[in-house]
């Protein structure tokens, strides 16, 4: 069983997962989303709960003081043979990605782009059909884009399209995307409808939203 709790410590709301189960002690852990997780004893009280998170109180601040710093100076782009991109959730170097040759800033630039889109394509190809199959929909087309504001969309004449960046996101992030547009065929709006269907099929979509909003932004060119 897991509960959301809200402590607070030193002026700050400190929001924790707790998951009970067979479990001798208390331990805390913040995973590369910066979600913080208690996991405790079947039997723990909420009292002896909210005791361990003021203990570590001052390191869980300090730690998502570290994780709000790196989301909000995202490291220059080099484009050459030691810069690192996002794929799948990891870092490459440049020429594990694509083939870096002689070429200038600006044709690495946009070659690293084609691969981007490339891929993409492949990855939402390969993986939408199974969820089409679990949801019985089918959209009209299926389309990789360009977008700066959204992961993806779904509009009412069932047209699909996917952020070509998602690409550098983790494969069960880029799921959780094809997963929310198709849901949007049953579904236009953001209703309670709406996210039922979603967590019927990824219980954790809010941990897959947050990836998004807290590193989305490195996930750029």
């Amino acid at each position: 069983m897991m509960v959301v709790m809200k402590i607070e410590f030193e002026n700050h709301i400190i929001e924790v997962n707790v998951q009970y189960g067979k479990r001798k002690k208390i331990s805390i852990h913040i995973d590369s989303l910066g979600l913080i997780t208690v996991k405790v004893p079947n039997v723990t009280s909420h009292e002896m709960i909210i005791s361990a998170v003021e203990h570590h109180g001052k390191w869980i601040l300090e730690k998502s003081r570290e994780n709000a710093a790196a989301r909000e100076a995202p490291k220059p782009r080099e484009y050459e043979n030691k810069g690192k991109f996002l794929y799948l959730g990891k870092e490459y170097f440049l020429h594990e990605l694509i083939d870096t040759g002689e070429l200038n800033e600006e044709e690495l630039k946009r070659n690293l782009k084609k691969f981007y889109f490339s891929s993409c394509k492949k990855i939402i190809g390969e993986r939408i059909n199974r969820y089409q199959i679990q949801l019985r929909v089918k959209p009209k087309t299926i389309e990789v884009v360009e977008s700066s504001t959204k992961w993806g969309s779904c509009s009412s004449d069932k047209k699909v399209t996917f952020n070509y960046r998602l690409a550098m996101a983790p494969i069960e992030v880029i799921d959780y995307v094809i997963i929310h547009e198709l849901c949007h065929l049953l579904h236009m709006n953001h209703d309670r409808s709406f996210w039922r269907r979603v967590g019927s099929i990824i219980p954790d979509y809010k941990k897959k939203e947050a990836f998004l909003a807290r590193y989305g932004q490195a996930m750029t060119l």
